[in-house]
């Protein structure tokens, strides 16, 4: 009699609270605000860009940009080890872009004895931006790109990308274009820069004669394109073009005559009818 009541105790207790369970709704799914580093806990940036790839992590110090204002942008690359990584074989490239890919930016930072980058520039108008850091740890052998998206904090006015094209004029000169970029197969695309009719010899700028860098409407994929082995002085420069997959790409052009650095910008479209999966 004893185990009969003591097991109808427990049946109604068992129900009771099932009922009041029942009534309760679960918490809501904590969500990140706009302007968040939306991602960065899951390894990875808005649009799939890796902010922690084979255990080395982009850690930016400087968490929001101010339209319009010279600042300095204070940024880490951290080790597998988790300790800020100090030996690089060459140059860490970084670049700075609006997501409407307008106010492109190749500033060059200097890094501490301890780590910390740091590098001067003065972003456009308010919006997303994207900060890509491409380096080759002294450690590795391969090539690391790590991105992390930085608010700029104001109105935000897209602008529409610029239909392709094949020639552009910055600051006088004329960039004209031969090649588009290709999908998953072998491309190359030639850059010959002249003025006034003439063509000029190109000075090295960085370690090459011209740097091409190609981001991807929508998801801002980044490639780094490198001149062909044995590139020489002059007006033309051609690149190995090959892309990961199609898309619509912003191509941003820099190169150095008569002691300054001016930027070039295309827009191309690929297909990805070669592309391999």
């Amino acid at each position: 009699m004893r185990l009969t009541a003591y097991a109808l105790g427990l049946i109604v207790f068992l129900g009771v609270g099932y009922l009041f369970g029942s009534q309760r709704k679960p918490a809501p799914e904590a969500r990140p605000s706009a302007d968040a580093h939306a991602g960065h806990e899951a390894g990875q940036v808005p649009g799939g860009l890796q902010i922690t790839q084979g255990g080395y992590t982009l850690s930016p110090v400087t968490g929001r940009l101010t339209p319009g204002r010279p600042q300095t942008l204070v940024f880490r690359i951290v080790g597998p080890d988790s300790k800020p990584v100090t030996q690089f074989t060459g140059d860490l490239h970084l670049v700075v872009v609006r997501r409407d890919l307008t106010g492109f930016q190749h500033p060059r930072p200097t890094m501490a004895a301890d780590g910390t980058w740091s590098a001067s520039l003065t972003p456009g108008p308010p919006g997303q931006y994207r900060m890509v850091a491409d380096f080759v740890p002294r450690a590795r052998s391969d090539t690391y790109v790590l991105g992390a998206d930085l608010p700029a904090a104001g109105d935000y006015q897209p602008v529409d990308l610029p239909k392709p094209t094949w020639e552009t004029t910055v600051d006088g000169y004329t960039v004209t274009r031969a090649g588009e970029p290709q999908a998953g197969t072998a491309s190359w695309m030639t850059v010959s820069v002249s003025k006034g009719g003439q063509p000029v010899t190109l000075e090295p700028y960085l370690g090459s004669y011209a740097h091409l860098i190609a981001l991807r409407q929508g998801d801002l994929a980044y490639q780094h394109m490198h001149p062909q082995e044995g590139t020489v002085a002059g007006p033309d420069v051609t690149f190995d073009a090959r892309v990961p997959s199609g898309g619509v790409y912003r191509l941003f052009l820099e190169f150095q005559h008569a002691g300054r650095v001016h930027l070039a910008e295309f827009t191309a479209t690929t297909s990805s009818t070669h592309a391999h999966n």
